[in-house]
């Protein structure tokens, strides 16, 4: 009992506001390499087309076919057993086949209820899409989609990651938190979890990142000296239009739980 208790302990220890931030900065390499990997590929409308395909035992377009199956086999192998991953698609998703890690919580139980993937889905193909993939249609679907799953679920993961950032905090500071869940007050809480110098550092370091991860490079002239895959003032309003203030819905919500 007294291994358990500690074990416990120590991974409360590990949740730190430094913890949180150096995983925050981590994802943003991945969300970048994503995005570079989408802009391979054209548009390719016919990709979310449900009369494009035609799938036995299927309604719908190439895209869901391919993320409802992808996220079942997932499912199987125990992905949405860790409490950083959230599901596009959580209804009637199989158990777990294999034998799950033992750790111990750290999040507050009622944040197994946040979910906010359907607006993440609608802000990716409606807004952002469109603005680094290219029009045109290169017939290459199947990695179309498969790409824009790497991208969802990266995108997915970081904004979801508030109530990892929520939990360090109220743990850091309850005293500060406490009157605003009690009253139910979103904006005092939203006032609460915004700083806008960090946002805009945040910012600043994700269009390097582009720039950087993603310049092409020619070994016998400078001819594409500057050019980008990916252009770096998109990824920067990726975050500002919409990572972080989704993140901080999630904050929010998860707060709102937080003494329940």
């Amino acid at each position: 009992m007294l291994d358990i208790d500690r074990m416990a302990n120590e991974n409360e220890k590990c949740l730190t506001l430094d913890s949180v931030r150096q995983s925050l900065i981590r994802q943003e390499d991945i969300i970048v390499f994503s995005l570079i990997d989408r802009a391979r590929f054209p548009i390719n409308s016919p990709t979310y087309n449900e009369s494009h395909v035609s799938i036995p035992g299927f309604s719908g377009s190439l895209l869901q076919f391919l993320v409802k199956e992808t996220e079942a086999l997932q499912a199987k192998a125990g992905r949405y057993a860790n409490p950083e991953e959230h599901p596009f698609f959580p209804d009637n998703l199989p158990p777990s086949l294999v034998p799950l890690h033992n750790s111990t919580e750290v999040l507050h139980p009622p944040a197994t209820s946040i979910n906010i993937n359907k607006s993440i889905w609608d802000m990716y193909f409606s807004k952002l899409l469109q603005l680094f993939a290219a029009p045109g249609d290169d017939g290459n679907y199947a990695s179309t989609a498969a790409s824009d799953l790497v991208c969802l679920q990266a995108i997915s993961r970081r904004i979801h990651y508030g109530k990892f950032v929520a939990e360090v905090k109220f743990r850091e500071s309850p005293q500060e938190y406490e009157p605003a869940i009690r009253a139910k007050d979103r904006v005092a809480l939203m006032k609460l979890l915004t700083f806008e110098s960090v946002e805009e550092m945040v910012k600043t370091r994700v269009a390097k990142k582009a720039m950087m991860f993603g310049q092409e490079v020619n070994l016998n002239n400078d001819d594409n000296k500057g050019k980008c895959k990916v252009d770096p003032s998109v990824v920067s309003r990726l975050y500002g239009d919409w990572i972080m203030p989704l993140t901080k819905l999630v904050q929010v919500e998860y707060l709102l739980r937080r003494l329940d």
